[in-house]
């Protein structure tokens, strides 16, 4: 059954640059046009900013770079640093693991405060205004009630592209199955002896199948990342974990997360049994918090001009509108609990690795939403194939898509063109080069 439904909704802001989530991407993107002079509204779901650092708790950033090359210059670098000095004891080189979520939500509250960004917790986008090929207004949901943004650029940050599927922009989802990478419910921990901890943290996994602890028979598990280390001997370390896997969720649908996350709030029980009882440094380990919010890999992946592939990746690809480079490997976690996901997993996934120095180039069209002309996207819903999305949707590849997407917007602003594909590519590279950038095809 359908309803009719019409109500006239209140446009509360006119703005330059309407970007719809506060992960790393949508704070990379809304800094960077704010920076380059333009109105910035950014529209941020929970009540912090940071995404899945502080919504999913996942624990870890993932490498910023390598031994040769940091390729999350510009807003990443300055979010490094700035951990660097403010969270120095949890602070590890080239890759801080256990992300200091408290620290990390001042840092991005103070970026967008001086950035003269606007900013509005509790927001979610609901709906889309188009006109042609042009987005003209964001239909929000928030405490006031419905409301409409006005913009001339908007950016899609989501992670789950809502405001392109809004608009109805074209979008891929999974595999050849339709099933997308399974989700996980990070948590943070309390008790563990690092200097005692067992790596691999599967090591005793079907030891444990074989005894009944496990109701999920799931060979993959990361485990526990540091976050306050503890004193030799003592059990009083804190660690975040990334322990065991809910298949078949479906991170579009409300009705699929809601029994997703209480299963995973079960098995994690399952979890404290298996470190407690098998892993050495882990006999006091105790739950403390689970995540809000349920752990997405993988959601909708928009059509853009230009979509990223694997065979990018293999040839280390060099593009003449290259808006950042990136490194991290192909990391397809198996969307199946069974041993032909994993084994996929474990061979011809980990498989697709980088040597220190060797990257692949991400270019301006992967960002640009195809069939729109003001419609940019930035993060794990950027225009790619799943090999490709799985390597650009960590942290670090958020920060460097979502700078890029701040800065084209701005640009494309500053040279009064409607469709952002008229914005002067040099112009864009040179701005971002000025921003840090790590660009170093720029020019060629």
């Amino acid at each position: 059954m359908n309803i009719s439904y019409s109500k006239q909704l209140p446009v509360r802001h006119d703005v330059d640059v309407f970007v719809a989530g506060g992960g790393p991407a949508g704070v990379s993107a809304a800094v960077a046009a704010a920076r380059m002079g333009k109105s910035v509204f950014l529209a941020e779901s929970g009540f912090s900013l940071g995404g899945a650092a502080v919504n999913m708790l996942v624990p870890a950033f993932m490498p910023f770079g390598d031994r040769v090359t940091f390729y999350a210059e510009g807003i990443g670098r300055e979010i490094y640093d700035r951990i660097a000095s403010e969270a120095p004891e949890r602070f590890k080189t080239y890759c801080p693991d256990g992300i200091p979520v408290e620290t990390l939500k001042l840092i991005y509250d103070d970026m967008i405060v001086k950035s003269g960004c606007a900013l509005a917790f509790g927001t979610d986008v609901t709906d889309a205004v188009k006109e042609g090929n042009s987005v003209t207004h964001a239909v929000l949901s928030a405490r006031e009630g419905a409301y409409a943004v006005k913009a001339k650029v908007f950016i899609d940050a989501t992670g789950d592209g809502l405001l392109c599927a809004r608009a109805g922009a074209e979008t891929k989802y999974g595999d050849e199955n339709g099933l997308s990478m399974a989700a996980t419910l990070c948590g943070l921990w309390a008790g563990f002896e690092f200097d005692r901890f067992e790596y691999p943290a599967n090591k005793y996994i079907d030891r444990a199948f074989g005894d009944g602890v496990f109701t999920n028979h799931d060979r993959h598990l990361p485990g526990i990342w540091p976050i306050l280390a503890n004193h030799p001997g003592v059990p009083d370390g804190v660690g975040g974990s990334n322990a065991g896997h809910v298949y078949g969720v479906d991170p579009r649908s409300s009705e699929s997360l809601t029994p997703a996350i209480m299963k995973a709030r079960r098995q994690l029980l399952e979890y404290r049994r298996y470190f407690r009882e098998y892993m050495s440094g882990c006999e006091n380990a105790e739950i403390i918090f689970t995540a809000p919010m349920l752990g997405i890999r993988e959601s909708r992946r928009v059509t853009c001009d230009y979509t990223l592939n694997v065979e990018d990746f293999k040839r280390q690809a060099v593009f003449g509108d290259e808006i950042g480079r990136f490194n991290y490997g192909v990391d397809i976690h198996s969307s199946t609990n069974d041993s032909a996901g994993y084994e996929k997993f474990i061979g011809e996934y980990t498989s697709l690795r980088y040597k220190d120095g060797e990257s692949y180039g991400i270019p301006l069209r992967s960002i640009i939403v195809k069939g729109f002309d003001n419609l940019l996207c930035a993060g794990r819903c950027i225009g790619t194939d799943r090999y490709m999305l799985s390597s650009v949707r960590v942290m670090p590849g958020c920060f460097i898509t979502g700078q890029a997407a701040g800065v084209a917007a701005a640009q494309a602003l500053e040279q009064g063109a409607g469709d952002v594909r008229l914005a002067d590519v040099v112009e864009i590279q040179k701005k971002l080069v000025h921003m840090g950038a790590y660009l170093p095809n720029a020019g060629k």
